[in-house]
């Protein structure tokens, strides 16, 4: 049995305002925006290129047993993009307020920069300039396939 993960669901005040941050600043795309079922109104969507989504939702913690989690309240997020400083000119020009690359060593995957969504959400965006010619699902395909020989 394989297991994805597909989707995040991220604790935010106001889905109108974080549905448009994401769309509007960071690309992603609204996949889901309906009420699916009385009373939950889910705002699902994926960043460009990603298997897995985020999903907005102020009621969806009724559903899950445990405490319900604060608007801002996850830290350490991450994006992986191939090419950092190509990524960070195109998310000031969408209007987002992310820091400067910062390189903690010349080593790929080395190289981060942050930002929070309109509720304190913390996200970090990694460069990995491997996956540019080695995409992640590509080498758990070869790795799947190497296995079952």
């Amino acid at each position: 049995m394989e297991y994805t993960l597909e989707v995040i669901p991220l604790p935010v005040s106001d889905l109108d305002r974080s549905r448009d941050f994401y769309r509007d600043k960071l690309g992603f795309h609204v996949d889901i925006d309906q009420e699916v079922m009385p009373g939950m109104r889910i705002v699902q969507l994926t960043p460009p290129g990603s298997g897995c989504s985020i999903a907005l939702g102020d009621t969806v913690w009724d559903t899950m047993d445990g405490p319900t989690p604060a608007p801002g309240s996850y830290q350490g997020l991450q994006l992986c993009v191939t090419d950092i400083k190509a990524a960070h000119a195109e998310l000031t020009e969408r209007g987002l307020e992310v820091s400067e690359p910062v390189q903690y060593s010349p080593d790929d995957g080395a190289t981060f920069m942050y930002f929070k969504d309109p509720d304190g959400n913390g996200w970090a965006i990694q460069e990995y300039r491997r996956r540019a010619t080695e995409p992640l699902h590509e080498l758990l395909a070869e790795q799947r396939r190497q296995r079952e020989g």
